[in-house]
């Protein structure tokens, strides 16, 4: 227990207990342990020091953070005052939350196990316990001699170390990282453990990599761009490292997570620059590329989350398409195949870096292109099968969520309020319906019209208006997750089509910067939500104008303004959304005390 963090009491019986744990402080962990557990010491790490849960058991142990440890006295009370309360009980508080106070340890009566008895005391009071699964970790209390020989000799058969390093990998994971990462990057996590290194170190010092990597792709040497490759595939192994890192140690937190998601995409994209000003050295132009992959890893991403989300706590939430995908995954290769064709990070990651090393900036991102491509067209085509086939019922919760992910702004909220009576009145598949109306409308105006004609800026209100319409009743349509994706769509690529019509040097860098900044206000929106912290406050929606607000921004200087002028007004647009989104979420994260999450899947 010492080894664990916790500072060890004794209490002669369960009133005892119930004294010293009242005399914890209250900024402190807690937990029960009963003096005849026999165990692996990982499970004891799992079933008490894990950060995500407010109260965890295994047989034989119970724990409580502060926020349940009133729940825990008075389990632990109620226990000791039922019939089969025994003399010596154990209670432990942990160091880990704050500083070192007292556990308790005990000699209880044969046959009663005090934690367990709490434990199932605070499930019943609603309060139930998290309970870890140990597979073939071992965590008893036996009841005689012989029971004890047994379990010392299971925790014997099993080391506990081994377990311990093979959790650490993700339970999924993607093809490259499970076989060409994973098994060596858990003993890097290891190595960093044991020298007190936390996630969030490994993570900053995963990004400082990658920009190193961006910064010798920008010189656009054959050297560079071998280098460059190379530390691409190192920074995703500490990338990889500091979630195994987490998992090990049990360091989770939600600004960890945060942290890693968040950079992931700025890895990405800062790469994504370098390339192209690498190949701007060598006189090939491939901003366009750059920014057209920003914009379609973006989307794809959008689809994931709102399909997510608008499933997330669905009610008869089944389908055959769905049926299909649970019985192949049951075929050993087809999880595998599966997994390479979206282009999952590791894989995509990979790619990049040995394109970069043999090829050119312009291969690398036509590659990129038509693979994330194909995985749009493939998840999504999958996703609105399973959709139209499901006779799923979505909850107010989801319908929220899709609206905040929608991001609507000032001009979609008042047409919204405007057409509520009579958006009630239209077919369940309307809104992704008109959502696509309008975004083919702006875009495709963009992409025809002359650069400076009024028409894009009268789509663009067209657009608006569409999008308020589409979001005028909740969205619990089977096909409503369409709707952000399409929005992203329409404003990322509004924005890339009106610069490149431009035909000026910076239109397009500035460009690049202004989505990557609408880009990380929508992938904050979903790690908030993610999170259950909700969707970034109402304020700062506005401020930033909403996503049709933007569009038409952008639509009305590139109608008002020359060429040169219009890429200086996308640069300080883009300096100005930075500072207002990554200001406030900084903020956020920093001091929200959300609960610690943790995410077992590989991001697309």
């Amino acid at each position: 227990m010492r080894s664990l963090g916790f500072d060890v009491r004794v209490a002669s019986g369960a009133d005892e207990t119930a004294e010293l744990l009242a005399a914890v402080p209250a900024a402190e962990r807690a937990a029960l342990v009963d003096p005849r557990f026999v165990g692996h010491v990982h499970a004891l790490r799992l079933g008490l020091t894990d950060p995500r849960f407010p109260a965890a058991a295994i047989p034989g142990a119970a724990t409580a953070r502060p926020e349940a440890r009133a729940a825990l006295l008075a389990a632990l009370r109620e226990a000791a005052a039922g019939p089969r309360a025994a003399t010596e009980r154990p209670t432990a508080q942990s160091s880990q939350d704050s500083t070192p106070s007292g556990t308790t340890d005990t000699h209880p009566a044969p046959g009663d196990v005090l934690p367990d008895l709490v434990a199932d005391a605070l499930a019943s009071e609603g309060a139930a316990p998290h309970r870890p699964e140990l597979g073939t970790l071992v965590a008893t209390v036996p009841g005689d001699p012989q029971a004890r020989d047994d379990a010392r000799q299971a925790v014997a058969a099993v080391n506990d170390e081994d377990v311990r390093l093979r959790s650490a990998v993700k339970a999924r994971d993607g093809f490259f990282t499970t076989f060409c990462i994973s098994p060596y990057s858990r003993y890097l996590a290891r190595w960093c453990a044991r020298r007190g290194l936390t996630p969030n170190q490994v993570t900053t010092a995963s990004l400082i990599t990658a920009l190193i990597a961006a910064a010798a792709a920008a010189t656009g040497t054959r050297g560079g761009f071998v280098a460059a490759g190379v530390l691409l595939i190192l920074s995703f192994v500490l990338d990889c490292t500091d979630g195994q890192l987490a998992r090990y140690s049990l360091q989770y937190s939600t600004l960890g997570a945060w942290l890693d998601a968040t950079f992931d995409r700025a890895k990405e994209y800062a790469y994504y620059a370098g390339l192209a000003l690498g190949a701007a050295r060598g006189g090939d132009d491939v901003w366009a590329l750059a920014l057209g992959a920003m914009v379609l890893q973006t989307c794809r991403h959008v689809v994931d989350f709102s399909f997510n989300e608008a499933n997330h706590d669905a009610t008869g939430n089944t389908s055959p398409t769905a049926a299909l995908s649970d019985r192949l995954d049951n075929v050993g290769w087809t999880v595998w195949v599966r997994r390479m064709i979206v282009l999952p990070i590791g894989e995509r990651w990979a790619m990049i870096a040995v394109l970069t090393a043999v090829t050119t900036p312009r291969i690398v991102f036509y590659a990129l292109l038509i693979g994330c491509a194909f995985a749009a067209a493939y998840t999504t085509a999958g996703r609105v099968l399973r959709s139209l086939t499901r006779k799923a019922r979505r909850t107010d919760r989801a319908a929220q969520a899709l609206a905040d992910l929608a991001d609507s702004g000032p001009l979609a909220e008042g047409f919204a309020a405007a057409f509520r009576g009579a958006a009630r009145r239209l077919p369940a598949l309307a809104p992704p319906a008109i959502a696509v109306t309008g975004a083919a409308a702006v875009t495709l105006t963009a992409w025809l019209a002359p650069y400076g004609s009024p028409w894009t800026a009268v789509a663009a209100l067209a657009y608006a208006l569409t999008s308020g319409l589409a979001v005028a009743r909740p969205l619990k349509g089977s096909l409503d997750w369409l709707v952000p994706p399409v929005f992203r769509a329409a404003e990322y690529g509004t924005i890339l089509i009106l610069a490149a019509r431009a035909d000026v040097n910076g239109a397009l860098p500035a460009a690049f910067g202004l989505v990557a900044a609408v880009a990380y206000h929508h992938y904050d929106t979903v790690y908030r939500i993610r999170g259950g912290t909700g969707a970034p406050p109402h304020w700062l929606v506005r401020a930033v104008g909403g996503h049709e607000g933007r569009t038409l921004a952008v639509a009305l200087l590139a109608t008002l303004l020359g060429a040169p002028q219009f890429t200086i007004a996308l640069t300080v647009l883009a300096v100005a959304v930075a500072l207002v989104v990554v200001a406030e979420s900084v903020r956020f994260w920093v001091s929200s005390g959300a609960p610690a999450v943790h995410d077992e899947g590989e991001p697309a």
